[in-house]
């Protein structure tokens, strides 16, 4: 049994952690900027600690006594999006430093996309793309760092994780259609994004900090690959709009900051996570998840 420190324990992902640790017997210290998460995390069995990613102090003082730490806490404001994963990285420093010297865990999140090989083929666990455009590398090379100077680090890479409510980057991706009055993709819209349901990565964090593996990258990884067409038809009907091709160079005047995305083609690979961790999702699709959601539920 550990006590686990876990940022972002009232997310999205992190409030399904919760359980996940709970129930393998755990204690669970969670990360809130709010009176609301605190009861939150109390009612759900677990212990709350007051703190913001903008206080690293609150950050250090959640780490200090924890076993080990699971960190997914992170600004999801996309149209701030490079700053936000600078801040990510002054985060990770800072567990870092108060775990440097012993063997106690530090589990970060970072995307799939950063295993890109570069060649078309999908994203792996073996290769760390220190090019790729997605800014998120930032979470990674200060992983890197820390796993360097002898921190117990391993790397949670996350593709479009969904539910009935969100989906990731598909969430935004909405909220733009609507704003534009049709739902687009670039080219034939054959570029791919991973997915897995929100319940089935849970499990994976709860399974990867248990085995504490320094070095590991872990790609939570259901579907290897689902076509930006397949879901703009999917969305289209759903919220009752168009559904449009873009030449590229539209792109950035439909899209905005998700043009760095819309046209990504990030397959992604989960073999050796499943290998190593015995790990089976089992949740719904992402289609299917987006066939069964509430969109009147998604701010416009």
């Amino acid at each position: 049994m550990m006590r686990i420190f876990l940022t972002g324990a009232t997310g999205f992902i992190g409030s399904r952690i919760v359980p996940e640790l709970l129930a393998a017997g755990h204690d669970v210290l969670g990360l809130t900027r709010s009176e609301a998460g605190a009861a939150s995390l109390v009612a759900a069995g677990a212990q709350a600690h007051r703190g913001t990613l903008e206080d690293l102090d609150s950050i250090r003082a959640g780490a200090v006594n924890a076993d080990a730490v699971i960190h997914t806490a992170f600004d999801h404001d996309f149209s701030n999006f490079v700053a936000n994963c600078e801040k990510d990285r002054r985060v990770i420093a800072a567990l870092g430093a108060v775990l440097k010297g012993s063997e106690r865990p530090l589990l970060i999140t970072s995307g799939t996309g950063i295993g890109d090989p570069g060649d078309g083929t999908p994203a792996v666990e073996d290769v760390l793309n220190l090019h790729h455009p997605n800014p998120r590398i930032a979470s990674e090379m200060a992983g890197q760092a820390l796993l360097e100077d002898g921190v117990n680090v391993a790397v949670m890479r996350l593709p479009q994780v969904h539910d009935t409510v969100k989906q990731g980057l598909i969430t935004p991706y909405i909220q733009i259609a609507r704003e534009k009055g049709s739902v687009a993709y670039v080219g034939d819209g054959g570029n791919r994004w991973p997915a897995a349901h929100v319940l089935d990565v849970a499990k994976l964090y709860a399974l990867a900090i248990e085995r504490a593996q320094a070095g590991a990258r872990y790609h939570a990884v259901a579907e290897e690959g689902i076509s930006a067409r397949a879901i703009a038809q999917v969305v289209g009907v759903g919220i009752g709009l168009p559904v449009i091709s873009l030449a590229p160079e539209d792109a950035p005047e439909h899209f905005g900051w998700f043009a760095m995305f819309a046209g990504l083609d990030m397959p992604a690979s989960s073999r050796k996570t499943r290998e190593l961790l015995d790990w089976h999702p089992v949740g719904p699709d992402m289609l299917t998840d987006l066939e069964a959601m509430d969109y009147a539920a998604i701010p416009a």
